[in-house]
């Protein structure tokens, strides 16, 4: 059982500042905790991410305008007080990274809580909590699942509500953490920086620098590690292996340029492990991390990699030929092996865009658009008798709980009462603050699609995100929702919660969220 141990300093306002996005207070034990020169060099926080049994990544920015190289300081303990520190170092950062910093602070125990801050320009970070993964044996876990968040459609109550969550393992953040639209393109709740739509290196940064001044999101940072992958908007609307919908040339320049840009400042900004030139160079986020014996966490890329051009929803034939891929051979290719390899009690699979099949609406930049490449994803599980699978969906602004079947309209291959013809489960969030449908519309939409055998919920108009809740015998996405992002009082409720028993690949609605576990006796002070 991990602490629950929560940090003192989070903001207990909702969304930007009102003077203009100003960041959270800094923690307590730390030099200078509230002076106004610590709250000046560390305007966006800490963040940290991809958590091993051993070693985690820890993010800040350094924000004091001062031009070149910065000496940087990093403090990693057992105690939001750091008087246990376990591991130090220093560093430079300057304008090549946009005065980001980032660390893999390596030589950790596995499933155990730390603090983090880091000391630059006579000025103290924020204190941020993570958490390693375990290693061996592990008996539950439980993380946050959200995507979508428009910065122009109203305030991040999701990332409140995740900050207020002492129970989780991490967030696991499936896309569009940012939108590179200008103000009034999409949303009008909450004006963009830069006002104009982003394209250059300049532009990227400093939509990033907004978000991140964010005091929700910076709490959601500050309190848990992230585990993210980017989907089309951190690059362009609809984007491809070979361009995007929302990319005009020549006005624009070329695509190769601006998803080099792009891909270079989500490494800045994003707390995520880079090797080698995997991130920066080719652009390569697909990965996996282990959780102990429970959960092995496959990281997809459906956006950048391999994805063909999406295709008319007319246009049958390219629809349906048969090498049209979603993730790219040498990317399908690893995916099979290491599902084929894993030996962990569940295999979740974290992508950006709908899996189950929606015949009432085609989607053709979700995988109804790429039908050949999800066929070969089910045999996949099929050849290799890979079973217990979960697939995190984001992209749509909806949340959704489907039975993945090759044949669901089939009744003579899939049931919809015991979920026989079922290969996978998955479990889809809606946006942070992304819209769909209306209110009015989604009551008149969702009963066409839970027509749809296989398809178990759906809700259509509502924000927020889900947590996974996983044991050896279960796994149980939960949705926590609420409307009208843009007014500062909304609060979330329990909307619904399903489950898969192992062995079944079937989902079943359950009456409540799994309770929250309890607070150990040696739980730090909690959010004040």
């Amino acid at each position: 059982m991990f602490s629950l141990a929560a940090l003192p300093g989070l903001s207990g306002g909702w969304g930007a500042a009102p003077d203009g996005d100003a960041p959270l207070p800094a923690s307590g034990d730390a030099p200078s905790p509230a002076s106004e020169l610590s709250k000046a060099v560390f305007q966006h926080g800490v963040a940290s991410g991809d958590p091993l049994p051993d070693a985690v990544i820890l993010w800040t920015r350094v924000t004091a305008g001062k031009a070149g190289a910065v000496a940087v300081t990093w403090q990693i303990a057992l105690d939001a007080g750091f008087t246990r520190i376990v591991g130090s170092g220093a560093l430079l950062t300057d304008e090549e990274r946009d005065h980001t910093v980032k660390v893999d602070a390596g030589g950790l125990d596995p499933g155990k809580t730390y603090y983090y801050r880091f000391i630059a320009l006579g000025g103290s970070s924020p204190v941020g909590r993570t958490r390693t993964a375990p290693r061996g044996r592990a008996g539950r876990l439980r993380f946050a699942v959200a995507s979508c968040a428009s910065y122009a459609h109203g305030l991040f109550h999701g990332y409140r509500h995740i900050a207020a969550r002492l129970d989780l393992d991490a967030v696991i953040h499936l896309g569009d953490y940012i939108y590179e639209f200008g103000a009034g393109q999409y949303g009008s709740a909450r004006h963009y920086e830069p006002a104009h739509e982003i394209v250059t290196l300049a532009d990227y940064r400093a939509r990033y620098a907004q978000y991140r001044r964010d005091r929700d999101l910076q709490a959601a940072h500050q309190q848990h590690p992230f585990i993210t992958v980017w989907d089309d908007h951190e690059l362009a609307n609809n984007t491809w292996k070979g361009g995007a919908g929302n990319h005009a040339w020549p006005a624009e320049g070329s695509w190769e340029e601006r998803r080099a840009v792009a891909q270079r400042v989500y490494a800045e900004w994003m707390p995520i492990r880079e090797r080698g030139e995997e991130l920066r160079g080719a652009g390569r986020i697909w990965r996996a991390l282990r959780y102990g014996d429970l959960v092995d966490l496959f990281l997809l890329d459906t956006r950048s990699w391999g994805r063909d051009r999406q295709a008319d929803p007319g246009d049958r034939a390219a629809i349906e030929a048969p090498a049209r891929t979603m993730l790219g051979r040498d990317q399908e290719a690893w995916l099979r092996a290491e599902l084929a390899g894993s030996t962990a009690a569940w295999k979740v699979i974290g992508q950006q865009v709908l899996m189950g099949q929606l015949p009432q609406d085609l989607n053709t930049d979700a995988w109804d658009g790429y039908p050949a490449a999800r066929q070969r994803f089910f045999e996949l599980l099929d050849e290799e008798r890979v079973r217990d699978v979960v697939v995190l969906s984001g992209d749509t602004h909806a949340s959704w709980a489907i039975d993945l079947a090759p044949a669901p309209l089939d009744p003579a291959r899939y049931d919809a009462a015991t979920g026989r013809g079922a290969l996978a489960v998955e479990i889809a969030v809606p946006g942070i603050t992304s819209p769909w449908l209306t209110e009015e519309q989604a009551r008149a939409a969702e009963p066409l699609f839970l027509a749809n055998p296989h398809v178990k919920y759906a809700d259509l108009w509502r924000r927020g995100y889900a947590v996974l809740d996983v044991t050896p015998e279960r796994v149980q996405g939960a949705w926590f929702l609420y409307d009208a992002p843009e007014r500062p009082e909304v609060d979330e409720v329990f909307a619904a919660a399903f489950a898969a028993r192992r062995g079944e690949s079937h989902l079943v609605r359950e009456e409540a969220a799994a309770p929250a576990i309890d607070d150990p006796p040696e739980a730090a002070p909690r959010v004040s």
